[in-house]
């Protein structure tokens, strides 16, 4: 059995580039740079930046042209696909890209991130769609809903 999946959280380095293929379809690329922060050997932080080329096709890719912009946060769940030609000089080239079948906006340009405090049933959840390769618009998903408190497990009564 063979997987090949990819989640990347990061931020647009460029405004997506909106194109049609041949047959009509639309396609979208653009990059998006992850961070990776860590502390080396001599105890110094280090911060390590990747960039990754994203292709989004269909649906996805007009949602994706429509929405997002240089620097906005973006969750993207795809595949590796490694692509090669041959330049008019004979020389090869090699581009790995991820595929996107998958995308979760971040929150729009200018909002306040909420302070690192438990959520409690007052305060509302982040209406931040995701966005499916096949599906027609933005949907939220939605926690099923608590219909009856007093059926909850009561943890000091459990014994072990």
């Amino acid at each position: 059995m063979n997987l090949n999946k990819v989640f990347i959280l990061g931020n647009l380095t460029r405004d997506p580039e909106k194109r049609s293929l041949p047959n009509g379809q639309t396609v979208v690329s653009f990059g998006v740079a992850t961070n990776r922060f860590f502390t080396d050997k001599n105890q110094q932080k280090q911060q390590e930046t990747e960039f990754h080329n994203v292709t989004m096709f269909g649906r996805l890719a007009e949602i994706a042209s429509q929405y997002l912009n240089k620097g906005s946060l973006v969750l993207i769940e795809g595949r590796l696909r490694t692509r090669n030609w041959q330049d008019s000089s004979g020389t090869k080239h090699y581009r790995t890209e991820i595929i996107a079948e998958r995308m979760q906006l971040g929150p729009k340009a200018g909002a306040q991130l909420p302070q690192e405090t438990p959520q409690t049933p007052e305060t509302p959840e982040g209406d931040i769609p995701i966005i499916e390769e096949n599906s027609d618009s933005p949907t939220k998903e939605e926690k099923p809903k608590k219909e009856n408190t007093q059926d909850e497990v009561d943890v000091s009564k459990i014994p072990f």
